[in-house]
């Protein structure tokens, strides 16, 4: 069988209302599973069975537009950030919130830190602070250096650093320890998105209708391709053989990094996609959309997986083998 006669099938994740504007998967925890989070406009940040998209739970407190979310590399603690000034830090087990961080303005990005002490925020004002969860009535530093909203925010390995992205067409990088700037690298249009991964050490950002990936120590650029639309989100697979992307004109595209050239392509949501996220094991990614739906989609399709079955040994290694990617599919 050739692997383009092998059928995308994607699993729709139903249950908001209003736009998926973020998603983050966890890592993959001791019992050998991971989740999914979920921001959308209608207020109600998700957590999902990351393998299966089986719905888990929402996080009920705020009382406006969820903007940006992340989740603990071992799935027991999530954080939101949203249209009410606030950004919430949550027990992912119970559902409870632990913490709740007030803001000035708009929360457009949040980070946990790998001891899951701290929350990392970017406000629509370009101010970034930094909040101890366990005493989080007033934050413990403050960060201004960007003009206009920020656009993302991560910490970076052991959290004396962490990368910024604005609307100012800047990422930077901040020392924690010096309380300043470090580096930063410009763009030449706005930037969309910025994914940075512990287990891949290079971080992606999107802007105008490229993909450009950097190393995140130096901010040497390894790789820029354009795609055919405005790219909202793109992420990086584990191997960083290829990368998946969505955008303005409602496909997600998988791309080979070395190349640029488009592997697959499908049209499945019914509107624009906003973020897309490889899932840690890299056998799956998730795109959110303005339809209100998050789609999980294989990475090798017909390879059983969750709850795709496989429908016959030998497609399964074409279709998996990098030389036999030389196709789109629609």
């Amino acid at each position: 069988m050739n692997g383009s006669m092998i059928r995308q099938t994607p699993i729709t994740c139903t249950g908001h209302s209003r736009p998926v504007v973020d998603i983050e998967f966890s890592d993959i925890t001791d019992d050998l599973s991971y989740y999914l989070i979920s921001a959308s406009k209608d207020g109600k940040p998700q957590l999902r069975e990351g393998g299966t998209g089986d719905w888990l739970g929402t996080f009920e407190g705020h009382k406006g537009a969820i903007w940006a979310v992340d989740i603990s590399y071992d799935g027991t603690r999530a954080a939101t950030g949203a249209a009410d000034f606030t950004s919430n830090y949550w027990d992912a087990e119970s559902g409870d919130c632990l913490a709740s961080c007030t803001h000035s303005h708009i929360v457009k990005s949040v980070s946990i830190n790998r001891e899951m002490n701290l929350l990392l925020t970017g406000t629509s004002k370009s101010i970034l602070s930094v909040f101890d969860v366990r005493q989080p009535q007033k934050s413990i530093e403050e960060y201004t250096g960007h003009n206009g909203s920020i656009k993302g925010s991560k910490f970076l390995g052991n959290d004396n650093y962490f990368i910024s992205t604005g609307e100012d067409k800047l990422m930077k990088m901040w020392d924690r320890r010096a309380k300043k700037e470090l580096k930063h690298q410009s763009f030449d249009q706005a930037i969309n998105s910025m994914v940075l991964k512990d287990d891949v050490k290079v971080v992606t950002i999107t802007y105008g209708s490229n993909v450009a990936l950097y190393d995140v120590t130096t901010f040497d650029l390894l790789r820029t391709h354009s795609l055919p639309c405005v790219v909202n989100s793109a992420s990086l697979h584990l191997d960083q053989r290829y990368f998946v992307c969505g955008g303005e004109d409602m496909y997600v595209y998988k791309v080979s990094t070395e190349t640029g050239r488009v592997l697959e392509s499908y049209k499945k949501h019914f509107g624009p996609v906003h973020c897309i996220r490889y899932s840690p094991d890299g056998e799956l990614y998730a795109s959110g959309s303005e339809d209100g739906t998050i789609r999980l989609w294989q990475d090798c399709v017909g390879k059983t997986y969750g709850l795709w079955q496989r429908p016959d040994l030998n497609s399964v290694h074409n279709n998996c083998s990098p030389s036999n990617h030389d196709f789109v599919m629609s």
